[in-house]
């Protein structure tokens, strides 16, 4: 399999940014992803949302169902991560 280039990971980013709505975005992301693929991001959100409001690890796997190590990958970004989740969390609370 070919590497991805930085041109492609840009023009993924900027097609993401060309949505206006969350229609267009719905349906944007259905073409692109598969639904496994969209259920983990969704996932991956919702524990992060968990985390952010203190709950732990126990709480976060009965509730999602996600496993300890997407739980564990998630914590991991949000404490040594880009600051991606750190972002848009707070956004998403208004």
């Amino acid at each position: 399999m070919p590497k991805e280039t930085p041109d492609q990971t840009a023009l993924l980013f900027e097609a993401v940014l060309a949505l206006e709505t969350p229609e267009e975005c719905r349906a944007f992301f259905q073409d692109l992803c598969t639904v496994a693929e969209l259920r983990a991001m969704a996932q991956r959100l919702e524990v992060a949302q968990l985390l952010d409001d203190g709950l732990i690890y126990n709480d976060i796997l009965q509730r999602t169902g996600a496993s300890s190590a997407t739980i564990s990958r998630v914590n991991r970004a949000l404490q040594y991560g880009a600051d991606g989740y750190k972002t848009v969390l707070p956004r998403l609370k208004r």
